[in-house]
């Protein structure tokens, strides 16, 4: 009995040896024809494959070359984020007043909104956070505390965050429209809002026909062209540089059916006092001065007045399905929010560089050379940001365990059939996730950079290659 029990377990251990060299060969075959392939002639292209459990290295190739990741990046930030703010965590914006109620209802002094970081106020993704629902909050508070007239102003705090709003490098062409929308102490609505074209011929000019919602405080430039069919959307919106004028530039496809493109409201904490001002006014609560930010306060050389009185604190979701959103639809915004969030939590400025500096301390504890985390922003839309596969992959293999896991993994989209995160920016392409291979849970990190010809064809390449996994 002994010698058969001895027979069988050498035989499962050698059937498990040889499943794993076939999947290492498979594997590097595979690798090597993507390596190999016209596409990635002048490319770099790097792939490793984890152990979910063990953290044992199951196939690598270039694994500790630094290369762009492009949204991939947003694994890290979510992972760092629960990590350091708890899977329960919820951004708290208050809503108050500077100074006093009479007795007749007036209010001689601001209504603020004071900000603390929450990317999902007005957000139409989540019951009970949509805009008119924030709104109804904020007029409820004030009915509540017997406010009826507002000798004053309506002011967006979004002082929290500072004053740089866009991280260092990301492009100037990308800011303008909705996946560049900068940070902001107070968002509004995601930071962004829709303009409505008004097409035409081919190779005449797009002209708008309004935005939603309006936006009576800024002005539009369109030196957009109706492009022929088939060439897609290549508009861009512009931010104002020092004046109110936004401008529009590219082209659009007569065949389009939106006819409608994003852009990036230039100052959310405004644009969330001017709603809320417009509601007022239009519920016969009369507020006698126009709205106002700390943009605009601070243009005029007026001082930002602090809460002396406070009406409700609105809580944002918990940061589970935060990071749910963050991962499913590739929010740059939210993960920009969460990167300046764990540097405010973790006793620093809430800056972009003081979020990564804690990130890379934090995976530097966890012996994560920081070289192999050079980055400069949370979401991966810089073209600067430089991860190698083998860190992506550990940082994937550290979430396994966690209480928080079947969240992250929830969060991650499904393609190919497998779930992973992907990211896309200029000739960049990575997919970043976890894949169960006879039994065994793996998780994986594989980035091209610099690849030539079109993305479907090497995103079909990419997949053949991590086919392998199933």
């Amino acid at each position: 009995m002994r010698i058969k029990s001895l027979l069988i377990t050498n035989f499962i251990l050698i059937a498990g040896l040889t499943n794993a060299q076939t999947l290492q060969s498979r594997l590097q075959n595979a690798f090597n024809r993507l390596q190999l392939d016209s596409q990635c002639k002048y490319a770099s292209v790097s792939i490793t494959v984890l152990d979910a459990k063990t953290g044992e290295t199951v196939f690598a190739a270039n694994p500790n070359m630094g290369l762009a990741t492009a949204s991939t990046l947003k694994v890290i930030t979510s992972i760092t984020a629960f990590n350091i703010l708890g899977k329960d965590f919820q951004y708290q914006t208050q809503f108050g007043y500077n100074g006093t109620i009479t007795a007749d209802g007036t209010l001689n002094g601001d209504i603020i909104i004071k900000g603390a970081g929450d990317p999902t106020l007005g957000s139409w993704r989540y019951e009970g956070h949509k805009e008119n629902e924030i709104l109804s909050q904020m007029v409820a508070a004030l009915q509540k505390a017997g406010i009826k007239k507002i000798n004053g102003r309506v002011i967006g705090d979004d002082s929290v965050f500072g004053t740089q709003s866009i991280p260092n490098g990301w492009i100037w062409m990308d800011v303008g429209n909705y996946y560049g929308a900068g940070t902001s102490g107070l968002c509004w609505r995601e930071n962004q809002f829709d303009i409505k074209l008004k097409t035409g011929p081919v190779n005449t000019p797009i002209g708008i026909s309004r935005t939603v919602p309006n936006t009576p405080y800024l002005n539009y430039k369109s030196e957009l062209l109706n492009a022929p069919s088939g060439t897609g959307d290549d508009a861009y919106a512009y931010l104002p540089v020092g004046t109110k004028l936004m401008y529009l530039r590219g082209t659009y496809a007569e065949d389009k059916d939106k006819k409608s493109i994003s852009a990036a409201i230039p100052d959310p904490a405004y644009d969330a006092a001017y709603r809320l001002t417009d509601t007022l006014r239009r519920l016969g609560i009369i507020v006698s001065n126009e709205p106002e930010s700390v943009l605009t306060l601070n243009s005029k050389g007026q001082p930002l007045p602090a809460i002396t009185g406070n009406l409700t604190t609105i809580l944002s979701p918990t940061l589970s399905k935060i990071v749910y959103w963050l991962n499913q639809k590739s929010i740059n915004l939210y993960a920009e929010q969460l990167l300046k969030t764990i540097a405010w939590k973790s006793g620093k400025q809430p800056s972009t560089d003081n979020g990564v500096g804690v990130e890379q301390d934090f995976w530097k504890a966890r012996g994560v050379d920081p070289n192999a985390l050079n980055v400069v922003d949370g979401s991966g839309l810089s073209p600067g940001d430089r991860v190698t596969t083998m860190t992506m992959a550990t940082v994937l293999k550290s979430a396994k365990g966690t209480d928080w896991f079947p969240d992250f993994y929830e969060s991650l989209p499904v393609y190919n059939n497998m779930k992973m995160k992907s990211g896309s920016i200029l000739n960049v392409l990575t997919y970043a996730g976890y894949q169960t291979h006879n039994g065994r849970e793996l998780c994986f990190s594989i980035m091209v950079n610099n690849f030539n010809g079109s993305g479907r064809g090497i995103k079909e390449k990419m997949f053949r290659v991590l086919d392998e996994l199933k």
